[in-house]
């Protein structure tokens, strides 16, 4: 995909998202169902849409120092270490987040985030100035697509805009996830 393709959709998905959409697009793991992390109605409509209790909370995808500052406070250092050694994408759950839409917030005050190099995503959170949500393109409880193709006419019918990168070739693997509580406490929920 050339840059122009990329920025292109950048504006179309932004155009979006700002008017309280929901998109469906590529990202560094799998297919991805996101919208304006700090718009609690555009995340209910996600929740609806991959019939998900709020309570299953969704994570946030983020592209610089600054945008984790303005979401948490409090960061442990070994969450830089974590990010910077990983080898493939990895979501941290970190405790005590802000400045996000209330209904993304786990019940126990923690949120996953991930950090993002994938052009598409980094450049449309560029253009936000804000997180962006992510979830797989699928109905909660059913398998996670590996493709594009494998995306059900629920997901595809329900969004508001189909990113048109369809080429973009993802990992399909979800993110290693570890929970990194304030307490230095460390859990890996998914290797």
């Amino acid at each position: 995909m050339s840059t122009e393709d990329i920025n292109a959709e950048v504006h179309n998905a932004f155009e979006v998202i700002k008017n309280g959409g929901i998109i469906l697009y590529p990202t560094d793991t799998v297919w991805g169902i996101g919208c304006d992390a700090t718009n609690a109605e555009a995340v209910s409509k996600i929740y609806a849409l991959k019939r998900r209790e709020e309570t299953k909370s969704m994570i946030v995808l983020m592209n610089a120092e600054k945008m984790m500052y303005s979401v948490f406070k409090d960061i442990p250092e070994v969450a830089w270490q974590i990010m910077d050694l990983s080898e493939k994408p990895t979501t941290l759950i970190l405790d005590n987040p802000r400045n996000v839409a209330s209904n993304l917030i786990a019940p126990d005050k923690t949120l996953g985030i991930r950090m993002v190099k994938e052009p598409f995503c980094f450049k449309l959170m560029e253009r936000m100035k804000k997180p962006l949500v992510s979830t797989s393109a699928n109905v909660s409880g059913m398998p996670t697509p590996n493709s594009f193709k494998e995306i059900s006419r629920h997901i595809l019918d329900g969004v508001d805009y189909i990113v048109n990168l369809q080429h973009n070739k993802v990992a399909a693997k979800p993110s290693t996830i570890i929970k990194l509580g304030n307490d230095l406490q460390v859990k890996v929920i998914r290797p």
